[in-house]
C-alpha cells in the first residue's frame, strides 16, 4: 500500500481550496495564526480521546485552547489551518489525523458568526441555501420525542436501539442526535438551541440552552461553533466535571489546562469561534465517498 489513497487531480483541488480558504479571511483582514500541533494538555471533553506522546505531551485535538490564549494576550481575529488529531476516529467522514479551519470573531455572536461560515462553505463548494432547526425540533422530527422531558432511561433505551451500547445518557444524546443529523439529506441546516450539558464551552443562557450551532451539509456534520464562554470560573468548573465523566466512563484522565484558565482569568474578549472539517468539505467539492480520497495518504497508508 505504497501508493496514495488521492489522485493527482484531487491534491490539486485541496491546494486550491486551501488557497480559496487563505483568501476568504484575507479579504476580510483575519490574522492567519500557527500553533504548537504537540501541547501539555488534552482536552477533557469525554467523547474524545487525545493521542498521548510518551513525552507526557498530547497531540493536539484543536488549537482552540492555543487560540484562545492568543486572544487573551490581545490577537485579533484569528484562524488556522492545519493538522489535528483524535485517537481512535476512523470511518468514512472520520481520519485519526484531519485539516481543520478554526477561526475567532471578536464581537461576534453565534448567528453572525453563522452567515460567515455559510459564505465560507459558499466560496468552498458552491452557494446553496440554508436551513435552521433548533435541536430539541430536530429530535422530535426524527424521533417523536421531547428530549426536555425525556427520562435518562427512555434515552438510553432509544439509543440501545440504534446499536448503543453505553450506559451514559451523554453518549445516548450524541448517538441521537447523529442518527437525525444523517437524515438530513441533500440540505444544509444550521442546528441550533443545543442543551447545555452538550457545549462545555459555550455561553449558556437563562433558558438552559447553549449559543451553540452546527452545520450539517448532505447529513454530514462539518461545522461547530460557539459564542464562546469567557468566564474563568465556570469554565474551571465545567472542565474539572468533565474530568470527572471521564473517569466515570473510564476513559484515560486529562488533567483540565491550567494555562487556558490562567488565560481566561486574564480575559478573554467577547468572541465567537467555530471549527470546520476541511476534508469533508472537499469531499463534497470533488464528489468523492470518503476523506481518504482527499488527502496524499490516509491513515491506513500513512
Amino acid at each position: 500500500m505504497w501508493r496514495p489513497s488521492s489522485s493527482v487531480d484531487a491534491l490539486r483541488e485541496r491546494a486550491a481550496m486551501l488557497r480559496a480558504v487563505r483568501g476568504f479571511f484575507a479579504e476580510r483582514d483575519v490574522l492567519e495564526v500557527q500553533t504548537p500541533v504537540i501541547g501539555r494538555h488534552g482536552v477533557t471533553d469525554p467523547a474524545i480521546d487525545s493521542m498521548h506522546l510518551t513525552a507526557g505531551r498530547y497531540l493536539q485535538t484543536s488549537p482552540e485552547y492555543h487560540m484562545k490564549r492568543l486572544l487573551a494576550a490581545g490577537a485579533p481575529s484569528i484562524y488556522q489551518v492545519g493538522p489535528v488529531f483524535r485517537d481512535g476516529e476512523q470511518g468514512r467522514w472520520h481520519n485519526p489525523e484531519f485539516t481543520m479551519v478554526e477561526w475567532y470573531r471578536l464581537g461576534f455572536d453565534a448567528p453572525r458568526l453563522m452567515i460567515e461560515v455559510a459564505e465560507l462553505v459558499d466560496v468552498l463548494i458552491g452557494s446553496g441555501s440554508y436551513d435552521s432547526i433548533r435541536h430539541a425540533d430536530l429530535l422530535e422530527r426524527r424521533f417523536g420525542i421531547d428530549v426536555s422531558q425525556s427520562s435518562d432511561e427512555s434515552l438510553l433505551e432509544l439509543a440501545r436501539g440504534l446499536g448503543s451500547a453505553s450506559d451514559n445518557v451523554d453518549d445516548a444524546l450524541d448517538l441521537i442526535f447523529a442518527d437525525a443529523v444523517g437524515a438530513l439529506r441533500d440540505r444544509r441546516v444550521f442546528v441550533t438551541g443545543f442543551p447545555g450539558r452538550l457545549a462545555t464551552l459555550a455561553r449558556v443562557n437563562d433558558d438552559g440552552l447553549a449559543e451553540r450551532f452546527e452545520l450539517v451539509v448532505d447529513g454530514v456534520e462539518i461545522a461547530n461553533g460557539y459564542h464562546e464562554l469567557c468566564d474563568a470560573d465556570e469554565l474551571e468548573r465545567r472542565l474539572a466535571s468533565d474530568a470527572t465523566k471521564r473517569r466515570e466512563r473510564s476513559r484515560p484522565a486529562v488533567a483540565p489546562d491550567d494555562r487556558l484558565i490562567a488565560a481566561q482569568r486574564h480575559g478573554l474578549p467577547d468572541c465567537a469561534g467555530v471549527a470546520l472539517g476541511f476534508d469533508r468539505l472537499l469531499a463534497m467539492r470533488l464528489g468523492v465517498s470518503s476523506i481518504a480520497e482527499t488527502m496524499a495518504f490516509d491513515w491506513e497508508r500513512a
